[in-house]
């Protein structure tokens, strides 16, 4: 086994280095990225491996070890084994951990950036921008949060903002006191897994995260392993709306409690005073930053008529100006490729180009050039499906309540922003919108780590971060004290 400090990559892909990347190696020399259960590395089932592949690069970068329903069943059963001792630590002792392990993730930037970088084809200032979060993710826990016990414990899975949601769905669980049956993205398993080698290394007792992930045909298999085990008593699911439909079908079936953060359709609202260049830089930064593949993107750019034509030569100039290279690759050649189809299908039924042309960058097909339409009908599948692609659809209304209306016909329910000089009138507009965030005044996805974040309607169930968080992963419990020796009275109380 090699345990690198810090990665190294040429045209072969990963490079192993000095230190905490934890991956194996089959008989020919490749990476292989483990599962992990109990603080252990299991042995490789070479029958069962995930080929995990960078689309920028259009090559295979590492492998991973796929999991199987009794890999499933071993881990839960680790991570009950676990809870009984984690649970009685107290909240001092889980600070330390998560501070611990902030200060780690840290300190192995540039290797993290890397992976990154690698395995999700993000670019630099993406990755960057996930370890930062990552780390203020476990730090914020610190404060007065940590005073609880706890009862549940967390089964997760993660798309492509690999660093930040992924230790988003481990602080909360494990500073309330819970233990984690990690499922890692096998698209990522590189990123996911080193970010649980920190916490290992930082102090975490064995068995408090168990890690692992599946080949595509086992997932389903694996997934319902989890949820049916009687150990698991709460499942966190970031992702589709597709999956977690499913996921919240299968809570039901197991009564199991859930928490969703699923998709989005976000509209950024531009009111006539807004500050028409600065709105349409964030709206750009907003639809395009990370290839599009944010659940809190801007979809829709809602537009009043009276300043409509200033807006979209000022939208087209910041474009110009900070997408003059794209906006980065999809992290698989299939999230861009229906990215693609969704605006080709409204352009074919009548829509027209506003910003961009909706072509591949480059051979790889993995890149897209920023691309915004207008004219987009109500039976376009784009009206109501998030592209994750650098794509936005811009909508021209009359006034105010137009817009509102507009925001509000999405069966989603997760980010908005309001773009208005008049702080009264983006207020009253704000509370009007039927999303779990609103932001007046900057882009749609933005997100602080003790602020709460989830959505309403087909956006999911429950809220993450801080405090808010740290509810989702604990239980009141009612224990009354009666006097023994009080003679029992028949009629009354």
């Amino acid at each position: 086994m090699t345990i690198p400090s810090e990665i190294h990559i040429n045209d072969n892909g990963i490079q192993p280095g000095t230190g905490p990347f934890p991956f194996l190696k089959t008989q020919d020399g490749r990476n292989i990225v483990p599962i992990s259960i109990d603080g252990k590395q299991l042995p490789v089932d070479e029958s069962r491996l995930i080929h995990v592949r960078s689309a920028a690069k259009a090559a295979e970068v590492d492998l991973a070890q796929g999991a199987s329903v009794e890999i499933a069943h071993q881990a839960a059963n680790s991570s009950r084994q676990a809870f009984l001792k984690w649970k009685e630590t107290s909240y001092v002792e889980r600070r330390d951990i998560l501070l611990n392990a902030a200060d780690l993730i840290q300190s192995r930037e540039e290797a993290f950036v890397a992976m990154q970088m690698l395995e999700t084809s993000c670019k630099e200032e993406w990755a960057r921008f996930n370890v930062a979060l990552a780390a203020a993710m476990f730090a914020k826990f610190h404060q007065t949060y940590l005073k609880n016990a706890p009862v549940n414990y967390q089964h997760r899975r993660v798309p492509n903002a690999s660093m930040i949601i992924s230790t988003r769905a481990l602080a909360a669980p494990l500073g309330a006191g819970c233990t984690v049956v990690f499922k890692a993205s096998e698209l990522c398993p590189g990123v996911h897994h080193s970010i649980v080698q920190a916490f290992e290394d930082a102090g975490l007792p064995a068995g408090c995260i168990n890690t692992l992930q599946a080949r595509r045909e086992d997932s389903r298999a694996v997934t319902e392993a989890l949820i049916a085990h009687p150990a698991i008593s709460k499942i966190s699911f970031t992702g589709s709306t597709t999956v977690g439909s499913i996921l919240g079908q299968l809570a039901s079936k197991y009564l199991k409690p859930a928490l969703l953060e699923l998709g989005g359709k976000a509209p950024a609202i531009v009111l006539k005073d807004a500050d028409i260049e600065h709105a349409a830089a964030l709206c750009a930064k907003g639809a395009f930053l990370h290839h599009g593949q944010i659940c809190m993107s801007t979809d829709r750019i809602i537009v009043v008529r009276e300043i409509t034509e200033q807006f979209s030569r000022a939208l087209a100039e910041c474009v110009k100006k900070f997408h003059a290279d794209g906006a980065g690759s999809a992290v698989t050649v299939a999230v861009a490729d229906r990215a693609k189809s969704l605006v080709d299908a409204a352009i074919k039924n009548g829509a027209s180009f506003v910003v961009g042309n909706n072509e591949f960058r480059d051979d790889t097909k993995a890149a897209i050039w920023p691309t915004v339409i207008t004219g987009v009908k109500r039976d376009d599948q784009i009206f109501d499906e998030e592209t994750f692609g650098p794509s936005a659809t811009l909508y021209v209304v009359e006034d105010e309540n137009e817009a509102v209306e507009l925001a509000n016909s999405s069966k989603y329910g997760l980010n908005a922003a309001v773009h208005s000089r008049d702080i009264l009138a983006a207020l009253r507009v704000a509370r009007r919108i039927e999303c779990g965030q609103v932001h007046i005044g900057t882009i749609t996805g933005y997100d602080e780590v003790n602020a709460p974040i989830g959505g309403t309607k087909a956006s999911g169930w429950g809220r993450n971060n801080g405090k808010y968080a740290l509810r989702e992963f604990l239980v009141t419990k009612n224990i009354s004290l009666h006097d023994p020796s009080a003679r029992v009275k028949f009629g009354g109380h």
